[in-house]
Formats: structure tokens, sequence, C-alpha cells
């Protein structure tokens, strides 16, 4: 994937600085503005089986990763993320976002999530390069804190790495967490890797038969799994991988190194299989090659199948 633009604001975006001056001036004076915000906002109308959410996700800065493909600080300018991630929730097809607690109570002051659907994220703690980084601890949202959000539910990143103990740890931490969410109805987004330390970094093991065992695992965390999704990389074999599981999945774009046009089409094969419920994309679609954000997320909300929205639009004409 090449370097993305980044020096200037997106297209259709204010450039000046002080743009989003008010929300500093919010926090220092009004800080109860963001709960406040999050009370009176319309929540999304509900999930339906038929209908596939695009959800767009913005929580990769808070585990130190701010690169996008060659650019290694292209999510660091907050003003220039919060412009992107502004321009994608303006499309009507984008359900919601998945950000950690910063990036959403920005959104809640901007007004920028009404009607959506909200995930919180919830473990940020195994920082992209930490020596620890397989302990990846929950510091991000709460269970609690999402229920007060009046969010519908928190993601977790479950990497498994056979060859450090931390796993283990990250593993039980996850199990509570789910157990946390579903006490309060709220979805469990659980998005399971199999890792390895190659070199001194950890590599996801993105082999069919690695993502099939990854959802193995991640099923059985928790003491119920009434309310688990699945939050899962575009594969080889994506059919070996959805008939692993019979839990709600949305598709993860990740940072790919191949072009918008071959990413498009493995999105679009992937989210005709039974049981995908969605895209949940992030630096893809805000960081695409072209610039171009409102197209790469038009484009992506081209690729969902909409039955149910398609036959309300319909019966209204």
């Amino acid at each position: 994937m090449s370097a993305p633009t980044t020096g200037a604001a997106p297209a259709g975006t204010d450039a000046d600085p002080r743009r989003y001056a008010h929300l500093t001036a919010l926090r220092l004076e009004d800080p109860d503005a963001v709960a406040r915000a999050a009370k009176a906002r319309r929540r999304h109308p509900g999930l339906k089986a038929g209908t596939q959410n695009f959800i767009v996700a913005a929580d990769h800065p808070a585990r130190g990763a701010v690169s996008v493909g060659a650019d290694p600080t292209a999510m660091a300018d907050r003003r220039d993320l919060l412009d992107r991630l502004q321009l994608a929730l303006a499309n009507p097809a984008v359900d919601g976002v998945l950000a950690s607690p910063d990036i959403m109570d920005d959104l809640l002051l901007l007004g920028a999530l009404e009607g959506k659907l909200v995930f919180g994220s919830m473990n940020r703690g195994g920082l992209a390069g930490l020596v620890n980084e397989m302990d990846d601890r929950f510091t991000g949202h709460t269970a609690a804190a999402l229920s007060a959000l009046g969010a519908d539910g928190g993601k977790m990143l479950t990497r498994i790495c056979l060859g450090d103990r931390d796993t283990v740890s990250t593993l039980e931490a996850t199990a509570k967490a789910i157990d946390s969410l579903a006490e309060r109805r709220l979805i469990a987004m659980v998005e399971p890797f199999l890792s390895v330390r190659e070199n001194g970094k950890v590599r996801n093991d993105l082999s069919t038969d690695a993502v099939i065992k990854s959802v193995a695992i991640a099923s059985g965390l928790g003491s119920t799994s009434a309310y688990t999704w699945m939050k899962l990389p575009v594969v080889a074999d994506m059919e070996r991988v959805m008939a692993a599981t019979t839990m709600p999945t949305v598709l993860l774009g990740g940072d790919p190194d191949a072009g918008p046009d071959e990413v498009f089409a493995s999105w679009g094969a992937a989210l005709a299989l039974p049981g995908v419920q969605g895209l949940t994309v992030g630096r893809t679609l805000l960081y695409p090659q072209d610039g171009d954000v409102a197209g790469a997320v038009a484009t992506a909300a081209s690729l969902l199948n909409r039955t149910e929205l398609n036959r309300t639009a319909e019966g209204q004409e």
C-alpha cells in the first residue's frame, strides 16, 4: 500500500487549525458536556438479520499504532483524523464507529454519532512494539462506562501467542470483559488472532488454519456467548473460516499491501458469505491511497447487503 496523502485536510473539510478549539474549551470548562451529549444522542434503530452494518474503526492511536502504509505518523494529527471520521460518518450508509474513549468523546461533542452504532475499544494496553505487548491489558472503555454512554458494545483485541506467557492473562481478562458486557446486554466484539514474535515484533498469522483456530479459542471465552460477535480478517478460503462459527461476524480491513480494487473485491466476496454481518474498517478507508475518503467509504458501502434498508426505501416510494 502506498503512502496516503496526509499533509493537507481531506477534500471537503476545513483546514483552519483552530477548527476544533471549541473541543478543548469544552473539556476545560465543561467536562460534563460529554455525558450530556451521550445522554441526548439519538440511538441507532437496531440490528437486523439481512442488513449488514458498516462501522468505521478509529482506535488504533490508543495502542500507539499511528502508521498507515509507508507513512509512520499518518494518524498522529487528531484534527486530520476527526476530519476524516466526520466525512465517513456523514455517509448515511455508515452505521457507526468503533473508537477509543478520547476519540469517542470528541465525536460525541461534535454531534457526529446521531443515530449511529457505538462500540468502545476496551483493551489498548498491548502497545505496538512494547516488550510485553502480548499482555494486552484493558485500559480503555469498561462495560459500565459503555452502558452509561448508551453504547451498543465493546471490542477487544485478542491475540493468542502460544510462546508467550502473557497470553493466558489476556484470555482471562477477555473472558471477564465478555461476561461484564453480557450482564448489561451489550455486544462483545472479539478480534482474535494467532500471533507470533519475529525479530522482536509481533506478527499475526493470517493463514486460514490459524484464523480458524483463533475463532475456536475466542468463541469459548466467557460464561456465555449470547452477546459475542467475531471481528475477523479477510483471508484465503473465507468459506472455511465462516464455517467455524455461528456468531455474527464483521470483517476488518487492517493495513493491506494490495491495491484498493483487489481489497474491495475480497471484501465483496466475503460479505456474500452466511454469518457475515458487515464491515468494521478503519485505516483502509480513512487513509485511502488517492486521499478520497468519501469515495472510499461510498465504494465500501456499495458492497454491503442492505436488504432491510432497500425494502424500507421501496416502501416509502
